[in-house]
């Protein structure tokens, strides 16, 4: 539940006494502007408060219990004010003491205060009144700039299609209006083989942010509208390769889009670029998202693979967030089941130390997409791989595993690969490899 903030007088404080915050006109311009206007229908106070909840409240209708806007408020015999089911609820525990002074009641009654409830029912009806009408005239402007996007053309179309983008990102009732009135239709139609980035740049902003129908994700899915996205993935700004990315996943996820777009390079070489690049970390999460969503499609992931997708995603993984590291592990994780996967696991002189350091640091997830890998490239060259992951300190990760609270199956895993790297050492050599404490021993 949300806990609403105090709005402040000029002077810096918080408007702490009524009489003074209607005299000076804080709440409102004074009693006149309050009360002398007229609403035509009775408004709902409960409902103004929930869609008003972003507002900032004047101190004197927030409940000190609650601190949420009061719309029963009741007064007690010291002079504090106080929303009534809050108040009953305090007496119910057993107190006889007013809740923000701590003195004790002479006199348990509550007063109702209608001054102050109506003064709260005439702000909330002013400000609730004054966002309908803003939210009116926007909606009106969308219809308006949907209209005019059926007829210009041009840079005309990019300032049309930018304003809409605007409307869209900062009005969340717009999006309902774009779609009931056609408005995916209209700007899916607006991409193709000649489509401009200016326009198509705009225009997938705008998608982005919609919900999308069946019927509208098949248009998206055309080779047309899908080559223009990948071109943009990998020629446009930050903003667009991202927008481009989300909307390709959208389009991907659960769908059987052709294979010759999934496996697509430019797609794949445009991701591998987004997820290189450490200066925009959304970037990186967005094409490392996409990435996984790709792999689920089994007939590319020879693709994945032949383009250097392994070694690029091994040397990034010492800098990735906890969110960006799962993702990252899954994919390679699911191209180890590959042989050349496997093999381009083995290759890169990173994979063993990079994975090692991962295992019990970020997730249960990450520690098992690590422990798949290790074995899949442990088991491809045991002499080689098994004593390089020793020495990277995977045998005292494994015994941790093995004592967690981890599932069966990964300490299970865990063992078999304890046992794989063991097979080159002495006992003894083995133990000290290991790195274990004189207890664990």
């Amino acid at each position: 539940m949300r806990m609403y903030q105090a709005s402040k007088v000029s002077g810096g404080g918080q408007v702490l006494d009524l009489e003074t915050a209607v005299k000076d006109g804080i709440l409102g311009g004074g009693c006149g502007a309050l009360f002398g206007g007229v609403v035509a229908e009775k408004l709902d106070l409960k409902k103004m408060v929930v869609e008003l909840e972003s507002v900032d409240v004047p101190s004197v209708f927030i409940c000190p219990i609650s601190l949420e806007p009061m719309q029963d408020p009741v007064t007690l015999c010291t002079g504090q004010t106080y929303e009534r089911s809050n108040i009953l609820k305090w007496f119910s525990l057993g107190h006889f003491t007013c809740p923000t002074t701590m003195q004790e009641l002479w006199d348990d009654s509550v007063t109702p205060n209608k001054t102050l409830q109506q003064l709260i029912y005439s702000w909330f009806s002013q400000k609730y009144l004054a966002m309908k009408k803003r939210s009116e005239d926007v909606q009106g402007r969308v219809l308006e700039v949907l209209e005019s996007l059926k007829k210009v053309k041009g840079q005309a179309r990019v300032q049309a299609l930018k304003e809409l983008r605007q409307l869209v990102v900062t009005h969340g009732s717009v999006k309902k209006t774009v779609v009931d009135n056609n408005g995916v239709a209209l700007v899916c139609s607006l991409l193709g083989h000649f489509t401009s980035h200016a326009v198509g740049s705009e225009a997938i902003g705008i998608l982005v942010n919609l919900e999308l129908d069946l019927e509208s994700m098949e248009i998206l899915m055309q080779p047309a509208k899908m080559s223009l996205m990948v071109d943009m993935l990998n020629e446009g700004s930050i903003e667009t390769k991202i927008n481009c990315t989300k909307l390709i996943e959208t389009l991907m996820v659960g769908k059987d889009i052709g294979s010759e777009i999934v496996s697509s390079l430019s797609l794949l070489v445009g991701l591998l670029r987004l997820v290189r690049d450490k200066r925009y970390p959304n970037g990186v999460f967005a094409g490392l998202s996409l990435l996984k969503t790709v792999c689920s499609h089994e007939p590319v992931r020879s693709s994945v693979v032949s383009i250097g997708t392994i070694p690029q995603l091994v040397e990034v993984l010492p800098r990735l967030n906890n969110e960006c590291l799962e993702l990252a592990l899954y994919v390679l994780e699911v191209l180890s089941t590959l042989p050349e996967g496997r093999l381009a696991l083995k290759n890169c002189p990173n994979t063993i130390p990079n994975v090692v350091r991962l295992m019990m640091k970020v997730s249960e997830s990450c520690t098992q997409f690590a422990l798949s890998i290790l074995w899949a490239v442990c088991k491809l060259a045991p002499e080689e791989c098994a004593s390089h992951a020793v020495e990277a300190g995977l045998a005292a990760k494994l015994l941790l595993v093995i004592q967690s609270g981890c599932s069966p199956v990964m300490k299970q895993r865990s063992a078999e690969l304890l046992k794989l790297c063991s097979l080159n050492y002495t006992t003894t050599i083995f133990i000290s490899k290991c790195k274990l404490t004189r207890t664990i021993q």
